[in-house]
């Protein structure tokens, strides 16, 4: 299915998207959304930008927190990140529609999953070949923060999916 406007009548499924993420994380947001039979919220969220004015959909506007490095193309939904969306979700019959937001990726995630009385927030997990230990990882992970600061169901899909035609286990 498409792009829908407006406001959703059920409660939504909210994934955090990122350039460059998995088309699978999306993909898996998209079977919750249609097991729920709702709507599925794609949310980027821009940390170099604060939110200004909210608007009851979710919608935020947004200003740079370094006006001299202001980049207007920055407060609307990257066109790009929009394009991978309509190539991961065009098998779906998953209404789904994009916003932009700004801040802190996980007050953000879970201000709108209030803000929409979301069903789940999803989000991507780190690929471990980026490196670090183990507290590094719950220190900037974004799924860690949203279950520490909020009762809203969060999932966290793997960075890698695994085989599941072949049962090895190994990552495709």
């Amino acid at each position: 299915m498409a792009e829908v406007g407006g406001a959703p009548s059920a409660r939504p499924v909210i994934v955090g998207v990122v350039p460059g993420q998995p088309a699978h994380v999306v993909q898996e947001a998209a079977a919750f959304a249609s097991r729920f039979e709702s709507p599925l919220v794609c949310a980027y969220v821009n940390p170099a930008r604060y939110p200004v004015e909210e608007s009851a959909d979710g919608s935020v506007e947004s200003a740079s927190i370094d006006p001299d490095f202001a980049d207007d193309r920055e407060a609307v939904f990257d066109e790009a990140l929009a394009e991978s969306l309509r190539a991961a979700l065009v098998d779906t019959a998953v209404p789904w529609r994009s916003l932009a937001l700004a801040g802190d990726v996980a007050g953000a995630l879970a201000h709108l999953g209030d803000t929409l009385d979301a069903a789940m927030i999803v989000v991507g997990a780190h690929d471990h070949a980026f490196g670090g230990s183990l507290r590094e990882f719950f220190n900037r992970s974004v799924g860690a923060q949203l279950a520490h600061r909020q009762g809203r169901p969060v999932v966290v899909i793997p960075a890698r999916r695994m085989d599941s035609q072949r049962g090895s286990g190994t990552a495709s």
